[in-house]
């Protein structure tokens, strides 16, 4: 018996002792269909949270920063609900489009275009764990890190 044989036997056997359920190896194919390997990591640095700090008057919204060599993305999240509007700007300001990654979205969908401000309004993003991925014209990417909204 060779090594590919003893493999094929392994496999054999736990597909039939213990398979991997359809639901995991729905997550890890979503999972990989948003890799982008070559995007420019922004990464969460400022996180002003929902709510106020006492005797300040204002909204429940919340205010985050992420940042990476090159770039950064603000970003102001407001709603409650099953829904967030997310609004923010690419610094420096370029015409890029953008992609919400979520797991109840399709990987790769695009959302919205900054306009040449780098503004950006995103109104319906659902509850959850959300990243933003922006193609830059020159065909370069910037992808913030992951983050609960």
């Amino acid at each position: 018996m060779n090594d590919e044989e003893l493999m094929a036997g392994a496999r054999a056997a736990f597909d039939a002792l213990d398979p991997v359920p359809e639901g995991v190896l729905a997550a890890a194919r979503s999972a990989l269909a948003w890799r982008t390997p070559s995007a420019a990591l922004a990464e969460l640095r400022h996180d002003r949270g929902a709510r106020p700090a006492a005797g300040v008057r204002g909204g429940t919204g919340r205010s985050l920063a992420f940042g990476c060599p090159g770039a950064s993305v603000e970003i102001e999240v407001a709603g409650d609900g099953r829904h967030r509007e997310i609004t923010g700007r690419l610094v420096p300001p370029v015409d890029a489009e953008i992609v919400v990654r979520h797991r109840a979205l399709p990987a790769g969908a695009p959302a919205v275009r900054t306009g040449p401000s780098g503004v950006f309004c995103l109104p319906r993003v659902p509850e959850g764990l959300v990243s933003l991925l922006f193609r830059l014209p020159d065909g370069s990417s910037v992808v913030t890190s992951w983050v609960r909204v």
